[in-house]
């Protein structure tokens, strides 16, 4: 079976057949940096994270375009209201960059900390004006596109197509449009691709309509076609996105190049709190930033995991505690395999644990439009049947061993991204520190029983038990493990 996505533009899964052989061309909405990044973002940015991973892991050269969205997008509608970086700066009295600055190190902090691989390129809106003015000039041109009062709006009357991706029409626009919509203004629908700075605006260009901003839309496009061409392989976001984010897109790309922008729209659903949509004003609002405070990143990526990108991802303490066991499940299991290797003979059952049945069942799950949920589920199955092999009492030969480690490194950790244990090497400076620093500790507390010295022995293990850390003595001398 061969990879197959769920295409947002026809409503269908379709084999996955990307533009150039072997190579694969991918944009992914980033974030507007204007605050610290939330679950949110870590359900988008995870997901598609792991699927360029599995492209990359099934032979794809991709090269992975992301955004920074750091001028134009504006609050409320997409059209009007206060730039959202503006509005913080005036409230902060700093300069708008700073904002952005701010928030863009804060975000890929996040990200480097939930082991997400960094795009290609991350561009910057307002480090392509130029690209979008000129795209902006040739709609005009075209007639796509018309001037009004030192702003420009796309005509989505002249486009055919706009609707396609979200089921919208014009006329239903029309239908549904406030009251008060803007006078400059052919069609309701209309959106901007350039809107005049006004008195006091800090985030201001010059252009051939007079000075002002790109709109939110038109970022995308500009740099998507600068990096990737005019016709790119897949286009990730969030579903909230898929109207009018990505129908407006489509429109002014496809109206400019007359070739179809995207081959594969995908789009991820969101975060919801004990059942209800997560926001500001609802109070339930929770940075990635405070989460790490109670869990650690990769709990956090795991939680992730076990829910499907199309599927909503309810958070609540419970599901991060179960997330906790769960990935400390597939650590043991891992763990016990670096544990026996040290010491594992060189025959023994190579039949022990059918290697090949689990790697083809994690295969065809990522292959079903990238089933992460299944895919986890493989591991903990193939974590049942080590420790039922490791309870049997046969030895397991060492090449063994190390098949069931490269598996586990594969599939959990190349194609999820999940740091399970770290099989040793010879070298500690090749260990994880953790695992490194915790050896130490277990060998000074054995070291400290020898010598009868319980006290100090008792302050180690009590000192990690506070900390999460459980040790377990047993024969095989003594392990650890998180309870937290």
């Amino acid at each position: 079976m061969s990879l197959a996505l769920y295409n947002t533009l026809t409503r269908s899964r379709e084999p996955f057949v990307p533009l150039d052989q072997g190579r694969v061309r991918m944009y992914v909405c980033g974030p507007t940096v204007y605050g610290h990044s939330h679950l949110g973002h870590a359900k988008s940015y995870v997901s598609f994270d792991v699927i360029v991973r599995y492209l990359r892991f099934l032979g794809y050269q991709v090269l992975y375009v992301q955004n920074i969205t750091d001028v134009g997008h504006l609050s409320d509608d997409a059209d009007e209201g206060e730039d959202k970086i503006e509005n913080l700066s005036r409230t902060r009295q700093v300069h708008p960059m700073q904002i952005a600055e701010q928030y863009t190190h804060s975000y890929f902090e996040d990200m480097d900390a939930l082991n997400v691989i960094r795009p290609d390129i991350s561009p910057r809106a307002s480090g392509h004006v130029i690209e979008q003015i000129e795209m902006i000039r040739k709609l005009i041109n075209l007639g796509f596109a018309y001037e009004a009062n030192c702003s420009v709006y796309f005509d989505v009357q002249r486009f055919a197509g706009y609707g396609k991706l979200s089921g919208r029409r014009p006329e239903e626009l029309e239908a549904g449009a406030r009251v008060d919509v803007n006078p400059d203004k052919r069609h309701p629908g209309d959106f901007a691709l350039w809107k005049r700075a006004e008195k006091g605006h800090i985030m201001r260009w010059p252009s051939p309509w007079g000075e002002g901003f790109p709109g939110w839309h038109i970022e995308c496009s500009a740099m998507a076609m600068k990096y990737l061409g005019e016709s790119i392989d897949i286009h990730g976001g969030g579903l909230e996105n898929q109207f009018p984010h990505h129908e407006c897109e489509i429109a002014q790309s496809e109206a400019a190049t007359g070739r179809p922008f995207v081959r594969y729209w995908l789009h991820n659903n969101m975060v919801t709190v004990d059942g209800r949509k997560m926001g500001k004003s609802l109070g339930n609002f929770l940075t990635l930033k405070d989460a790490f405070v109670r869990w650690a990143p990769q709990v956090v990526r795991f939680f992730i995991l076990q829910s499907h990108y199309r599927s909503t991802l309810d958070f609540s303490e419970a599901a991060l505690e179960g997330a906790a066991k769960g990935l400390e499940r597939l650590n043991a299991a891992r763990r016990a395999v670096r544990d026996r290797l040290r010491e594992a003979p060189d025959q023994g059952s190579p039949g022990a644990v059918d290697l090949e049945k689990h790697r083809l069942a994690f295969l065809a799950a990522m292959n079903d439009d990238v089933n992460t949920p299944q895919a986890v589920a493989v591991l903990f199955e193939l974590s049942r049947e080590i420790n039922a092999a490791f309870s049997s009492g046969t030895p397991l030969p060492a090449a063994l061993l190390r098949e069931i480690d490269a598996l586990f490194e594969s599939l959990a950790g190349t194609v999820l991204g999940l740091t399970l244990e770290q099989a040793p090497s010879g070298r500690a400076g090749d260990q994880p520190l953790e695992s490194r620093l915790m050896d130490l500790l277990i060998a000074l507390r054995g070291t400290l029983r020898a010598q009868k010295l319980w006290p100090l022995a008792d302050m180690i293990r009590n000192g990690l038990s506070e900390a999460g850390v459980t040790l377990e003595d047993g024969k095989q001398g003594t392990t650890w493990k998180r309870t937290s």
